[in-house]
């Protein structure tokens, strides 16, 4: 294929950048006219990688742990469930946790990890709680952004020692070993070796605190390669508390020489003078040392100890048995000779980070490993679980045209994720997500016209089909030349980690994917096309072998110059939108026959900026949003830009964006022009002017990085990297925002369209994820709390006719708060009647839900009213028609009614009851007494009868029914229960039982009319002729044949 591109002239007039008469006027909403809008966590329960645990002596069930991206963890129960406690104070990436050996109520806490990874996220310094996690206090070191290590003395919790990596992406003098005499009030740098070399690791003696040791690491990443090791690597030892540190390294004591890379260091608890060192060097492996770090030798050189070092390199000394030694690495290593020889144990999962050995009991122990943290109390024989920790990473998101659509993404350190993202059973739980095609890393792409066909990438270029109907699955990598520990330069196509990989909305048979050039497929992968010549800078300087100098590390991480962000218009499908991870964008308008480097010039976007994510306009042709980064160039300053004319001028849109908070991603609102999100290291934003201005839009999300957002039916779809998916449910009320509203005292919503989801299901054992609302979600606001006396919400039929009414004094789920309030209607017309212990079996007393169609909500503040229409919608999943539904609601409501007809009749025979007894126990002795006692007994009897006939009088507790046989109100309530079972027209015999209980019911019902009108008169005028007062009866109360009504 020949490829055009634009002339250089051409392309710097195109460039040039003009204002956009859109940005000039700034909106801003008050964040009260929207905050009932809330965040759903969906999951899933699988864990994500976490570096950091810990556990408290003494305290068998409790552990912490530090998830990268999702905060701070605590177990109770011994890691059976967990619960995050750094919500609402601070989130992101956690190094180290440390528990005070004195005071367990001291907890510190650094943010940053230390498994550098490409995803790898920083930390927000340290934080310290006094009150075993209720409550947080920030402490300082901000600016070391990776703290692994943290030490605390064992008498004084004050004494606090801290190993900070500093930044991982360039030089800066916040690194080093860090120590606090007043809790964290103050810190002082007592080692510290350059600006490139941080501490990794840190150890106190356990016999003597003020002997410390350290070990520090020369890292740097940039966005084309890792380098471990150099200038500042090394070994250190304190003797005075870290006053002064002597390096142990770089001396012929038995250590290697030469370039060093990470280390890590243990002391053995048993025997203090034993010290092991694991170091990465070229003739690196496990050494140790029997008189306190003087002299070293090496006792184990096996590299699958030492295997990718910058990610591992952790040693922990059992602390009762001076032989015993633990190395994490892929495996988790055990040694029972000091080091020599090791055997692995079985975990849950692979890539271990972090360790914690109880020392009253060392066969206690908590791993952290890429899928969270795991107990064991045996030993390692056996460990709970981490499907319990919503703490997932996730690259990208995208969804599908299933009903209930499905959430897809790939999670770091597992499998790919299908989710839905409501469940019929009440609750996302294991049951409703699966893994689906790719791997870890990639994109995924369902297809568009049949969803069970899905297209996922992984690193290395794998592309992988799957059908999920069938079962088959098939690798369709478009140059399957596996490029495995190979630099990116001699490879005839370049795919990043996570390249692109979508389906055209035009043609549901046209798929795209991206590496240094597009490619395009009609034949599900079969064949390929490439569309387009190499659209990178190609820079040569940056296509090499990553790692060193020590250990090569090429997984596809840091394979550069590759497209990274792919978009095609859903105006025109020949227009198509790409940009690189060394900064270039590019659009085609004729399918890919040529292209145009639309990149904006310097002054507005610099250079080698990674292009994050493109996305198209959804209200103009020529319009694009773009994402971009440079924080793996050591810059966090956001980089978002739109452009409405194909990319000849862009405006940087960023006004408002916390300047530290990076942007990885951005998303227009396609209902509302203008409206956009974006999301960043650091949480969420909102603009109402089209990117003129940003507000945040945290709302109840925890601080974590938000790696991807997309949009599916007024919802809101957030990938997380630490803490799985999220949803924001119905966004109609932001569409609805304007002047007028916002200046008003109080507001009603129009709701979105509600489906009437027909689905029934069971809950699963297990945590699960969030339902969205089931029902209407009415939003209101009010700019001041209203007096609650003064607020009615009701719901009405088309005609006005009103269904239910609600009130903050009657329904505590009205709320009446001063901002925006939310309250579900479940679609249902108000339950039929009971009585306080009322037992039935199997026997249903809830209203009908309504029927699909129009209906009016009103809501009423003092002599005012606001009322919108909104719209009740049937399951597109179910079969029925509008008709059948109508029937079942007219089955029910009749059913309703005539149960309703029975709770009365009891209440009114046990009211009379209680009267009657009372006369007769007051009644004197005599012959009048006695024939009134007779009446009164006959009349008891009478109504005895029928009370029994009606409802089992003998059960009282829930399993009673099977000894005393259910009567007439339970029948009636237990065929509500059958007809009510999905959405379905009642069948013919389910007719044929209801006519025949409801002429049962009459019959018992007139039974107690003629002796509520004959007997009781009659028996009253004996009670008035003895001179005692008569029962009273309400008229109003009287039981009546059922009546068919939809009122309540």
């Amino acid at each position: 294929m020949r490829y055009t591109f634009t002339g250089l002239a051409a392309l710097l007039l195109l460039l040039l950048t003009v204002p956009d008469s859109r940005a000039q006027r700034t909106v801003s909403y008050d964040e009260a006219l929207y905050d009932a809008l809330t965040y759903r966590h969906l999951g899933p329960y699988r864990g994500g990688r976490s570096a950091a645990v810990t556990g408290v002596p003494g305290h068998p069930g409790l552990f912490y742990m530090g998830a990268t991206g999702g905060g701070v963890w605590r177990t109770t129960d011994g890691g059976r469930s967990w619960n995050n406690i750094s919500d609402g104070f601070f989130g992101g990436s956690i190094g180290a946790v440390a528990v005070s050996p004195s005071d367990p109520n001291v907890i510190y806490v650094g943010g940053g990890e230390k498994t550098v990874r490409g995803n790898v996220s920083h930390g927000y310094g340290m934080w310290k709680s006094v009150d075993a996690g209720k409550t947080w206090t920030p402490i300082g070191l901000e600016d070391t952004r990776h703290i692994p290590r943290i030490r605390i003395h064992p008498t004084n919790p004050d004494l606090v020692y801290v190993a900070a990596l500093g930044h991982l992406f360039g030089p800066n003098e916040q690194r080093g070993v860090f120590r606090s005499k007043d809790g964290g009030q103050t810190w002082e740098k007592i080692l510290y070796v350059n600006e490139h070399a941080g501490a990794v690791d840190l150890i106190l003696d356990p016999s003597n605190p003020r002997i410390l040791y350290a070990t520090t690491w020369r890292v740097r990443r940039t966005p084309y390669s890792l380098e471990s090791g150099g200038e500042g690597s090394g070994l250190w030892k304190s003797t005075d508390g870290g006053d002064t540190w002597t390096e142990l390294t770089g001396t012929p004591n038995g250590l290697p020489r030469g370039t060093l890379g990470i280390i890590g260091v243990t002391v053995s608890p048993a025997n203090p003078d034993r010290v092991w060192a694991l170091v990465e060097a070229r003739d690196g492996g496990v050494f140790r040392s029997e008189d306190a770090g003087a002299t070293w030798r090496k006792v184990n050189d096996d590299r699958n100890l030492r295997q990718r070092a910058w990610y591992y390199t952790r040693l922990y000394a059992d602390p009762q048995d001076a032989d015993r030694l633990y190395v994490l690495n892929v495996q988790f290593w055990r040694s029972k000779d000091g080091g020599r020889t090791f055997e692995s144990i079985d975990t849950p999962h692979g890539d271990h980070h972090d360790l914690w050995i109880d020392p009253e009991t060392p066969t206690t122990m908590i791993v952290a490993d890429d899928g969270g943290g795991q107990v064991t109390t045996d030993g390692g024989r056996t460990w709970t679980t981490y499907y319990n920790q919503p703490t997932a990473q996730f690259y990208r998101v995208t969804t599908d045209s299933h009903v209930p659509y499905r959430i897809y993404g790939a999670q770091q350190d597992n499998s790919t994720v299908r989710i839905l993202h409501r469940s019929d059973a009440g609750g996302l739980s294991e049951a409703d997500w699966e893994p689906t095609a790719g791997g870890e890393s990639g994109w995924l792409a369902p297809k568009p016209d049949n969803p069970e066909i899905v297209f996922g990438g992984s690193y290395g270029g794998f592309l992988q089909m799957r059908n999920h109907a069938t079962g088959e699955t098939r690798l369709v990598n478009v140059w399957p030349d596996n490029p495995m520990g190979h630099g990116a330069e001699g490879m005839k196509y370049r795919f990043q980690w996570n390249f692109p990989i979508l389906w055209s909305r035009h043609d549901p048979d046209v798929l795209y994917t991206a590496g240094n050039h597009l490619f395009r497929s009609t034949t599900l992968g079969e064949s390929w096309e490439m569309i387009s010549p190499d659209l990178t800078r190609a820079d040569s300087s940056m296509l090499g072998p990553s790692g060193g100098p020590i250990t090569k590390d090429n997984t596809g991480v840091e394979y550069y110059a590759t497209l990274f962000a792919l978009a095609e218009s859903p105006h025109d499908p020949g227009v198509l939108w790409v940009g690189s991870d060394d900064g270039l964008i590019h659009v085609t308008r004729d399918g890919g026959r040529t292209w145009t480097n639309v990149t904006p010039p310097a002054r507005l976007l610099p250079e080698w900026a990674q292009i994050n994510e493109i996305v198209a306009d959804p209200h103009r042709p020529g319009g694009a949003y773009v994402a971009a980064t440079r924080y793996k160039s050591d810059d966090f300053a956001p980089y978002l830009y739109r452009t409405t004319d194909f990319g000849q001028t862009w405006t940087k849109i960023t006004d408002g964006i916390d300047p530290l908070h990076f942007t990885r991603t951005i998303q227009p609102d396609p209902a509302r022009p203008g409206l956009l999100y974006a999301g960043t290291e650091s949480g969420m934003y909102v603009s109402f002017d089209d990117g003129a201005s940003w507000q945040p839009f945290q709302l109840n999300l925890p601080v974590v990085p938000i790696t991807d957002l997309d949009w599916k039916d007024d919802d809101l779809i957030v990938a997380t990297q630490g803490r799985s998916f999220w949803v924001l449910n119905d966004l109609t009320l932001l569409h609805q925002l304007n002047e007028q509203v916002a200046a008003s005292d109080w507001h009603l919503f129009q709701p979105r369209p509600a489906i009437r989801w027909a689905g029934v299901g069971s809950s699963q054992p297990g945590p699960r994820g969030d339902n969205p609302p089931d029902g209407v979600m009415l939003r209101y606001y009010f700019r001041e709390a209203p007096d609650s006396s003064a607020v009615t919400l009701r719901i009405l039929e088309p005609d006005g006719t009103v269904i239910d009414s609600f009130t903050p004094s009657t329904d505590e789920a009205l709320p009446v708060e001063a901002g925006a309030n939310q309250f579900v209607w479940d679609l249902r017309y108000p339950d039929a009647e009971t009585f306080p212990g009322m037992i039935l079996w199997a026997g249903n007393t809830r209203g009908p839900k309504a029927v699909p169609g129009t209906y009016l909500a009103r809501l009423i503040v003092g002599t005012d009213s606001m009322t919108v229409p909104f719209e009740i919608r049937k399951d597109p999943r179910s079969s029925s028609t509008l008709a059948d539904l109508q029937a079942q609601f007219d089955f029910l409501i009749e059913v309703r009614n005539t149960f309703t007809q029975t709770t009365r009749a009891i209440e009114q025979i046990r009211d009379v009851r209680a009267q009657v007894q009372q006369i007769l126990d007051r009644l004197p002795d005599g012959p009048d007494a006695d024939a009134v006692r007779e009446a009164g007994r006959t009349l008891l009897d009478r109504m005895q009868a029928v009370e029994e006939a009606l409802y089992q009088t003998k059960n009282q507790s829930r399993q009673d029914p099977l000894n005393f046989p259910i009567r007439l109100n339970n029948k009636i309530a237990a065929l509500a229960s059958t007809v009510a079972y999905g959405d379905f027209r009642p069948t013919e015999q389910a007719y044929a039982v209801k006519a025949d209980l409801t002429q049962q019911i009459e019959a018992e019902l007139t039974r107690l009319q003629d002796i509520l009108q004959t007997d009781l008169p009659t028996f009253n005028q004996r009670v008035r002729d003895s001179g005692v007062p008569a029962v009273i009866v309400d008229p109003d109360a009287l039981p009546s044949v059922p009546a068919v009504g939809s009122g309540g």
